[in-house]
C-alpha cells in the first residue's frame, strides 16, 4: 500500500467538476483507491464519498492506494491535484 499526503490549492476544493474529474482519474486504475480527511476515509472512485468529504482549499487529505498500479495511481492523484486544478 502507498500513501501521500497532499493540499488542495484550487479555490472550489474538491467540488463539483474537480471532484468529478477527481473520481475520472482514480477510476482509470484497478488498485482499490481511498480518501481521508480528517477521521473520514472514503473511496476515492464515489463521486458521492468525494462529495461528502467537503475538502475545502488549502485542506489537507491522505490519498491511499492498494494494488498492482498503486505507483502510477498515486503518481496520476498527485498530478491532477498539485498542475490540473
Amino acid at each position: 500500500m502507498k500513501a501521500k499526503e497532499l493540499t488542495i490549492m484550487n479555490e472550489d476544493g474538491l467540488r463539483a467538476s474537480k471532484a468529478a474529474m477527481f473520481v475520472q482519474v482514480a477510476g482509470k486504475f484497478s488498485s482499490q483507491i481511498l480518501v481521508e480527511k480528517g477521521n473520514k476515509k472514503i473511496n476515492a472512485k464515489s463521486i458521492m464519498g468525494v462529495l461528502s468529504l467537503g475538502v475545502k482549499q488549502g485542506e489537507k487529505i491522505f490519498i491511499f492506494a492498494n494494488g498492482k498500479d498503486e505507483e502510477q495511481a498515486i503518481e496520476a492523484m498527485e498530478e491532477l491535484i498539485t498542475t490540473s486544478f
